[in-house]
């Protein structure tokens, strides 16, 4: 993990996927590029989340998933509540123009090289 000047935490990373080892590649992606993950296995236990911690900088989320929403409407509630969060969706199973996605989100195709995914990472919450 790099190391940020003394003091300042990583910048907090909800990562949220319902398959678990895709979850679990994520996160150490999410870490190894400086950032601190935590974990949601649906949108549900997501906003959970969100409601209950004033850190998160960003939201990654798979679009495909069960409960009472899926990626993409987890990604307009994020950004109807919690404006200042950026937003990362993510699918393999198809491509969405940016006009379905919400202000300050982008999307990334599955599969996608860790690198291309840090990238993303850092435009949307940059690492001091």
């Amino acid at each position: 993990m790099m190391s940020t000047p003394a003091g300042k935490l990583p910048p907090i990373v909800l990562v949220v996927d319902d398959e678990p080892l895709l979850r679990m590649l994520a996160v150490e992606v999410v870490e190894e590029a400086g950032f601190t993950a935590i974990e949601a296995r649906d949108a549900d236990e997501a906003v959970a989340m969100l409601e209950s911690r004033t850190d998160i900088a960003l939201v990654f989320t798979d679009i495909n998933m069960p409960g009472s929403m899926d990626g993409l409407k987890l990604a307009h509630a994020v950004r109807n509540r919690w404006p200042p969060i950026k937003i990362l969706v993510v699918s393999g199973r198809q491509q969405h123009p940016s006009s379905d996605l919400p202000t300050n989100s982008c999307f990334l195709g599955k599969p996608y090289q860790a690198s291309v995914l840090v990238e993303k990472l850092r435009s949307l919450v940059p690492i001091a």
